[in-house]
């Protein structure tokens, strides 16, 4: 199981489909919202799934490792279903999942690994221009906050601390292709450690 959280504009969704693929598995995001969506009951205009999906109370608890419903509000039963599907489809086999705080959802799953990529500003500026309709550094920074406090809320850490993760890459340094080749090795390395 291999969980990638990345920052906005580092390349981490490509290195996850590019990982995936050399894995042969699949690749999970946004797919688990629908699933979830499914599960609950709440078939519903895809897009407005995944902006709620999103929704963090604003008087968070943090750290639902238990998952216990009556700790989350009822509009956001969402996570917890979520973190069921994550949890589902890591039982049934290999994958690759792409932030919904699956790093923390799979921590003591056996076989789990867990990064983090991040890039320099430059690099995330260059990558606005090109895969995100020209979008500022302003603006992926808005949406790393957002996605900080989501992650804070449901898992009571610190989006992007080193110690939430196995390893910590920078993709303005090695690029998509060796990001993705280096999480491969580490996963070889850490198995062959195992045995």
């Amino acid at each position: 199981m291999i969980s990638i959280t990345r920052q906005y504009g580092s390349g981490g969704r490509e290195i996850a489909d590019l990982v995936a693929r050399k894995m042969g598995v699949r690749r999970y995001d946004r797919k688990i919202v629908a699933m979830a969506a499914e599960n609950l009951g709440k078939e519903s205009d895809f897009h407005n799934l995944i902006e709620r999906s999103y929704n963090a109370p604003e008087n968070c608890l943090g750290n639902l490792g238990d998952y216990a419903m009556e700790r989350v509000p009822q509009h956001n039963q969402m996570y917890l279903e979520q973190a069921k599907v994550i949890l589902g489809i890591a039982r049934e086999g290999s994958a690759v999942f792409l932030g919904r705080c699956a790093d923390f959802i799979l921590k003591d799953e056996p076989n789990s690994y867990s990064f983090f990529i991040y890039a320099d500003e430059a690099f995330r500026k260059e990558r606005a221009k090109e895969h995100y309709g020209n979008r500022t550094l302003k603006e992926l920074d808005a949406e790393d906050k957002h996605r900080e406090r989501y992650y804070a809320c449901y898992t009571g850490r610190d989006w992007g601390d080193p110690q939430n993760y196995d390893l910590m890459i920078n993709t303005s340094k090695l690029g998509v292709e060796g990001a993705a080749d280096l999480i491969l090795s580490y996963v070889e390395l850490r198995q062959k450690a195992a045995h």
